[in-house]
């Protein structure tokens, strides 16, 4: 996939796309350096811990993912807040993009319209209980579905959320925002729609 070995096959966090204060005012630059620098980080960190001497040491987070013995807690939340991490800094960008035609077909077919898609969306990332995240997963035949996890569970994951594969996600974890927003996430979800890279997001969806 997108994520991260290096050489020596440690996983490696990744740099941001963009600068650091390039998606404000929605998501201020503090914020962006802290969750990167520190939280990012700290799972990586703890990811090569988990996987140091073990077969995993060798495999892609997909691969390690989507075999995850889900009793293993230090690969599963570290293992997730890596890939998760990866993957909503990619789909973030302070430039405006358009989405596939391919992916706007998906989603009318699957949610009606583009609208009653962001109300699913926002209502998963505004309900989540606690800590969590947000998802939109393409499936085999090409539908896609919203649902949330907690933690730092995702789809990849055996039996967690919706399947599938992710192409969108939402970090609603209160650190994600709680230095902008305070409590008030559905302000945070509503202004995460300002700063999505829907280029990406049709690469994830024409690729997967």
């Amino acid at each position: 996939m997108r994520l991260n070995k290096s050489n020596k096959m440690a996983f490696e966090l990744p740099e941001l796309p963009y600068p650091a204060d390039s998606l404000e005012p929605h998501i201020d630059s503090k914020t962006m350096n802290i969750h990167h620098g520190k939280h990012h980080a700290g799972y990586t960190s703890k990811l090569n811990i988990a996987v140091e001497g073990t077969p995993n040491e060798n495999k892609s987070i997909d691969e390690i993912l989507s075999t995850l013995d889900m009793s293993n807690s230090a690969l599963r939340n570290n293992g997730g807040g890596f890939f998760n991490h990866c993957l909503f800094w990619e789909i973030l960008s302070p430039n405006k993009s358009d989405m596939s035609e391919n992916l706007k077909s998906a989603i009318n077919d699957s949610f009606g319209s583009f609208s009653s898609f962001k109300d699913s969306f926002s209502a998963a990332a505004t309900a989540q209980f606690g800590s969590g995240w947000a998802w939109l997963c393409k499936h085999p035949d090409g539908s896609l579905e919203v649902c949330s996890t907690p933690n730092q569970d995702n789809p990849l994951m055996p039996e967690i959320g919706c399947g599938g594969a992710p192409i969108l996600c939402l970090d609603v974890w209160e650190h994600a925002y709680y230095l902008n927003y305070q409590n008030r996430r559905p302000d945070y979800v509503s202004n995460f729609f300002e700063i999505i890279n829907w280029g990406k997001v049709s690469e994830l969806y024409a690729s997967t």
